[in-house]
């Protein structure tokens, strides 16, 4: 029995993942926003296959990163670039410049590690 090659997800570029729409599950959403609580909440909401965000520079209390978990408990994937490497708000640096410096479980599963590009990291996902 032959299996259908299945579609690769598309890709939604946003710079606020405020953007996102139920209609995008299942895309890859490269963001501009931070990976703070607030924003966890709209990818949720979208169900993207996996959500990438900024750092921000972690803050108090990795604020800047607390999406990994809440979207791990929702078993949903994301992926966090530097805010050294891509800027704040601007979903083109975060795809084109940003380095993944943390991810969750679920990212991992997808083969999605610390250090790799984004961009590396979203063309994986589409072969």
């Amino acid at each position: 029995m032959t299996h259908a090659a299945r579609p690769a997800p598309s890709l939604r570029v946003v710079d606020s993942i405020t953007e996102l729409r139920v209609a995008d599950a299942g895309c890859i959403a490269v963001s501009g926003s931070h990976g703070g609580l607030s924003a966890a909440h709209y990818a949720i909401a979208a169900r993207p296959l996996l959500s990438v965000f900024n750092d921000a520079g972690i803050g108090k209390d990795a604020a800047g990163i607390a999406a990994l978990a809440l979207l791990q408990s929702h078993g949903l994937a994301a992926a966090i670039v530097s805010h050294d490497s891509a800027r704040i708000g601007e979903a083109h640096s975060t795809l084109h410049d940003g380095i993944v410096r943390h991810v969750n479980a679920a990212a991992q599963a997808l083969g999605i590690v610390a250090g790799m590009q984004c961009a590396q990291a979203v063309a994986q996902l589409q072969r």
